[in-house]
């Protein structure tokens, strides 16, 4: 869902439009830059070498170069592993520990390979935690959101059967993903049997805790098959099949996840939203929207139609030429050389009469491993720029392989937290780390009351777990989210 580089054009664009005040809301979209490849260069994998307990898993990620050393993004790469039967590789690069060995795990490209060796050790069991669970807590009078992601692909570092549902109000779980004939597959990036079952027990603990069940519908890379799906010809069979799905697993309502929202496909997203409202006047409707967008009054009409519009603030810094390094999702503190941050991306959604209550930020589960810089607010040169991410750079992985208190620091101007480094650091070479931790997210919790905004998103839930934490301590980044947001 939140790959977001490939914005970055279109995301500039409107940043500098929305910095001058000069606003064009008739502009159509920038177009996506293209790159002109004649064949492929490298493929490294990070770690190079990795170590995982004989049932639980590690995530790998691959980097695709051209011939110039330039990262190929959306390269379409192809995970396997030289033994199956000592860990096997999901299409994502999820690794999982099947018995003690070690075994050659290859990202392939267009015939170039690169290669994780990992090893894997007996099988580990977590504390058990026999403590009765306390009776939720109630949502609260305040109609403020706290809605957390939950992604199957990312089921082993947080079982559907230890989800703290106290500390939520929505739960989001991705995803059902749109056929071009107005279908649907539920997967749910686990199996057609695996996966519906995992669903249900989700709907059904969330419902048991008195809160409501969403499933994610697409994400990032499905814009084509979303297109197809809503055409004239399969729209009426794709809005059946959404609701009968919904009914089928126990869900609540859909959340829309339409990635990019290209200009011609607004009235499209806003025909399937009514039809949806129409055939099931009661249902719950979000839909997560980009954190610099083309202003545009269309999200106001969106507003009409959904209960939240949810800000995806999150992996908005990276070296995007003239920047300065900066936090991946800094409250407050923009300028021209770091023109991001939560409120000025919630101040554009308002510029173009997007009710506050119906808007709500984004809060990042993971962090941002950048190399080359340890310092936050300087010029950045070629070649410095982060590293590693989404699914790398969990903050159960940050906590674990690359925390420390004299690496921390705090930011009193931007309103977050980062770890500086003298040297690389950690399996991915981090020299500093931007994300989100407690006391930033309990900062973002005032923000939303003090602005009179909804609530936030998560992404991902699943990256904020810590197995091995004392019992009561596992969500710390969502017990955060919960108590400075929902009361």
């Amino acid at each position: 869902m939140r790959t977001h580089e490939k914005y970055v054009a279109a995301a500039l664009v409107a940043l500098t439009a929305f910095a001058s005040g000069c606003v064009d809301q008739s502009a159509a979209t920038p177009a996506e830059p293209q790159l002109a490849i004649s064949w492929f260069g490298t493929m490294t994998v990070a770690p190079a070498t990795a170590s995982v307990a004989s049932g639980r898993t590690v995530q790998l990620t691959a980097t695709a170069k051209d011939r110039r050393g330039r990262i190929l993004s959306g390269a379409s790469i192809v995970w396997s592993s030289a033994d199956a039967a000592i860990a096997t590789v999901s299409a994502t690069g999820l690794v999982t520990g099947v018995k003690a060995g070690a075994v050659a795990i290859a990202a392939t490209r267009s015939g170039v390979r690169g290669v994780s060796q990992v090893t894997v050790t007996g099988t580990t069991t977590p504390p058990v935690d026999t403590t009765p669970p306390p009776p939720p807590p109630p949502v609260g009078t305040s109609g403020r959101w706290v809605s957390g992601y939950y992604v199957g692909y990312q089921r082993g570092l947080y079982p559907e059967s230890a989800i703290d549902f106290s500390l939520l109000t929505h739960i989001f779980v991705g995803a059902i993903e749109p056929t071009a004939n107005g279908g649907l597959e539920t997967h749910f990036f686990i199996d057609n049997v695996n996966g519906p079952a995992m669903a249900r027990t989700i709907s059904t603990r969330a419902h048991a805790a008195g809160r409501k069940a969403i499933l994610m519908l697409g994400g990032d890379g499905y814009r084509t098959a979303l297109l197809s799906a809503t055409s004239s010809a399969n729209m009426p069979t794709f809005v059946n099949n959404l609701l009968a799905t919904l009914t089928s697993l126990g869900y609540d309502g859909l959340d829309i996840d339409w990635e990019p929202i290209e200009v011609a496909d607004q009235p499209i997203v806003l025909d399937l939203m009514r039809r949806l409202r129409t055939a099931r006047p009661g249902i719950i409707l979000t839909i997560p929207v980009a954190w610099a967008p083309p202003a545009s009054a269309w999200y106001a009409q969106v507003a009409t139609l959904a209960d939240q519009i949810n800000i995806m603030s999150y992996g908005m810094a990276d070296n995007w030429g003239g920047w300065d390094s900066w936090h991946q999702a800094a409250l407050f503190g923009e300028t021209s050389t770091r023109p991001t941050s939560v409120s000025k991306s919630v101040k554009m959604y308002q510029a173009v009469g997007v009710p506050s209550n119906k808007i709500g930020i984004g809060m990042g589960f993971y962090g941002s491993c950048w190399r080359g810089t340890n310092t936050m607010g300087v010029p950045l040169v070629a070649g410095v720029g982060v590293v590693a991410g989404d699914n790398t750079m969990s903050y159960t992985n940050i906590m674990s392989s690359y925390y420390s208190a004299a690496a921390y620091r705090w930011d009193a101007t931007a309103k977050a937290g980062y770890l500086s480094f003298a040297a690389q650091t950690g399996p991915a070479g981090c020299t500093m780390i931007s994300y989100e931790d407690p006391q930033a997210i309990a900062e973002k919790g005032a923000y939303v009351k003090s602005a009179g905004l909804g609530g936030t998103i998560i992404w991902t839930i699943n990256q904020g777990y810590l197995p091995n934490a004392a019992v009561g301590s596992r969500d710390p980044l969502l017990k955060a989210a919960y108590n400075s947001i929902v009361p």
